[in-house]
């Protein structure tokens, strides 16, 4: 079978969307304005995203506030914030360039979603003639709703937790049954969890096996069938052309993040100084079997933060070195990480959202293209 190639999830959303979304905040603009907006930009993402040749296709998550937020609220600024939660929570990154993003705070249980991945897709499959994929927010990224110290009243940390798994096992049923041919759970929050931030107390706190056992309470409520179609996506972050731990080394993290049964792991590479070390990590902590289940590697051939597409070549030459250390049944090729995974960024290496949305559609086809030239040489 020839080297699969899948996309993170989002794309730039286009400059004229991200003004709709801050027009909302600020009162100037509707819903209902925005969502026809949103659903404008999800058409066209999914038919440019076609004529790339990606075999498997996203809507690029213009509908979701990011892919932290989305089941929280309608907008990055707070514009339908769920109930349950305060608007000011702590930091999820502090990135390298300064800025910031903060999580909602929760203030009472229960904790139920707003906003499911699925019914976002269910808006956008009938664009597609390909199937669909629906990125999904990890648990572990969402416990972080909890405050770091004591208890809700009436709500204890336990039972949020509980309510949690629930939410997200019930977000990406959801997404399979609409008809998502795949689904992947964000795991950013992973390589970030081994910093030692002062500046964002949660850093420091050695989360890292806790995520890992909240994450696989969620993949023990599938079979190895389904799981098979479940991945994990992690990355040092990507937005506003910055990122939040690229200064954390792989080596701390992938032995304990193959632990996770999840059947494919789309793994940041392409913006590593020492990629082949990272090629050789995945293929000695990737496990065969996982749960009943072999694991498929995604490397990352393409970096959404750099303006500059790669070529067709340069992607199969990376697939080419990964081959020496991943099994080729067991090796995939993906982008670094999504596109704008927040719905408000500007892109600033790139000269802006448009200019970004451009660049993206350019790269993804490079990275179809280039897993082409590697499968013929690797004949599979």
């Amino acid at each position: 079978m020839p080297i699969p190639t899948e996309v993170v999830g989002s794309l730039p959303r286009p400059e004229k969307l991200q003004s709709l979304y801050a027009a909302c905040d600020a009162g100037r603009a509707d819903i209902e304005q925005l969502r026809a907006a949103q659903d404008v930009a999800c058409k066209d993402s999914i038919e440019r995203m076609e004529a790339t040749g990606q075999p498997m296709v996203t809507d690029g998550e213009q509908r979701a506030s990011s892919f932290a937020t989305y089941p929280l609220t309608d907008t990055l600024g707070g514009t339908g914030l769920a109930d349950c939660l305060a608007g000011d929570g702590q930091y999820f990154a502090i990135f390298e360039d300064g800025h910031y993003r903060q999580l909602p705070r929760l203030v009472k249980g229960p904790f139920r979603y707003k906003n499911y991945a699925a019914d976002y897709l269910k808006q956008s499959i009938g664009y597609a003639t390909k199937p669909m994929k629906q990125a999904v927010i990890a648990p572990s990224m969402l416990c972080l709703l909890y405050p770091l110290e004591g208890e809700i009243e009436g709500y204890s940390r336990e039972q949020f937790l509980d309510d949690l798994v629930d939410e997200c096992e019930k977000d990406i049923r959801k997404c399979f049954k609409v008809g998502a041919h795949r689904v992947s759970i964000d795991f950013t929050e992973g390589r970030l969890a081994l910093r030692n931030d002062p500046r964002n107390p949660w850093t420091g706190r050695n989360m890292l096996e806790s995520f890992i056992e909240l994450n696989n309470r969620v993949f023990a409520r599938f079979s190895a069938k389904e799981r098979k179609n479940i991945g994990v996506h992690t990355c040092p972050g990507g937005d506003c052309d910055s990122v939040h731990s690229l200064d954390v080394d792989y080596s701390a993290l992938l032995p304990s993040m193959f632990k996770m049964n999840a059947g494919y792991f789309l793994v940041q590479i392409a913006s590593e100084a020492d990629k082949e070390k990272v090629y050789k990590l995945c293929g000695e902590h990737s496990r065969e079997d996982a749960d009943g289940i072999p694991q498929v590697v995604f490397i990352g051939v393409i970096n959404p933060l750099n303006p500059r597409v790669e070529t067709p070549e340069e992607v199969c030459e990376a697939l080419m070195t990964a081959a020496k250390y991943i099994p080729p049944h067991r090796l995939g090729a993906t982008d670094d990480c999504g596109f704008s995974p927040f719905s408000i960024d500007v892109k600033p290496l790139h000269g802006g959202p448009d200019v970004a949305r451009d660049v993206a559609f350019a790269k993804i086809k490079a990275r179809v293209e280039g897993a082409k030239m590697a499968s013929e040489k690797l004949r599979i």
